[in-house]
């Protein structure tokens, strides 16, 4: 009986010690040894075989692309503005040995990483910069960021800036800043175009006092043209005269008695007299 239970208590002891020094690592994955505290090897994927009671599988690495979610923060950019920014950061377990060795926690590691550095980059641009360059950004960021996880034994591929926007204090200053320009703006074209009219309606003035003046002008030298030709047809003779200013001074006489507020009228009794009197009184 006693025989039975070594042999029980015997085989149970193989089949754990077995069972401590065969290890089936996933497709994905990499895992650490240490043997007595001590770093031994890297557990590729597959079967492998360790030292049972002696090795330890301490550290389980996935060797697959890790998404890592960069919690929103507040930035302060060059000209003192405030904006959210948020990431997401595609890391990569290349050399698991540095990853279990060279820092605490390789995953909060990155991630802080980016943080920090996301705030680095963003605040020397100013803030219309820091929106309109989210690509310059995030490739500033993967190449700063992978320089500084090469010892961690991480490759980070990429870093995706998810949002990027003013605080909402921010936009509220933005809001009243872009009205107020509109503002100044419809207030400067009010201005030039008020001006625009001003000058145009000057310009109208003087055009149309340059016209009058021209028109005058033409008038005065076509009178005295028609006079200069009345005087040469007249010449020394006085009858055409007599008889143009006789003609219309009957004309004159014709429309004040054809006049509406005209009363009576008087006739001279010798028209023919009254002409030659003003014929000579004009000719005096």
């Amino acid at each position: 009986m006693s025989g039975l239970i070594i042999a029980a208590v015997i085989a149970i002891f193989v089949l754990v010690t077995i069972a401590n020094g065969v290890r089936i690592v996933p497709q994905g994955e990499e895992w650490i040894v240490e043997r007595l505290g001590r770093y031994s090897n890297t557990l590729k994927p597959g079967l492998n075989v360790i030292i049972p009671y002696v090795d330890v599988v301490a550290y389980r690495f996935p060797t697959k692309d890790i998404i890592l979610d960069v919690q929103q923060q507040e930035i302060i950019t060059k000209d003192n503005a405030v904006i959210l920014a948020n990431a997401l950061a595609f890391a990569k377990v290349v050399d698991p040995q540095k990853a279990a060795y060279g820092v605490q926690n390789y995953q909060v590691a990155v991630a802080s990483l980016t943080m920090t550095t996301l705030r680095a980059i963003v605040g020397k641009m100013d803030l219309d910069e820091a929106l309109s360059s989210r690509d310059h950004i995030k490739e500033k960021l993967r190449e700063a960021m992978q320089e500084q996880t090469a010892d961690w034994g991480i490759t980070v591929r990429s870093v995706e800036i998810q949002d990027i926007k003013p605080s909402e204090s921010m936009q509220g200053a933005m809001e009243r800043q872009a009205a107020a320009e509109r503002e100044r703006k419809a207030a400067v074209t009010r201005a030039e175009g008020n001006k625009q009219a001003a000058i145009l309606e000057a310009q109208a003035r003087q055009e149309s006092a340059m016209l009058d003046a021209q028109a005058q002008i033409s008038l005065a030298e076509a009178s005295a043209k028609s006079i200069i030709l009345v005087k040469d047809a007249i010449g020394t003779d006085m009858a055409p005269a007599t008889y143009l200013l006789g003609e219309r001074y009957i004309t004159a006489l014709e429309s004040l008695a054809a006049s509406p507020n005209a009363k009576m009228v008087l006739l001279p009794a010798d028209i023919k007299e009254s002409v030659r009197g003003l014929f000579g009184a004009a000719k005096a």
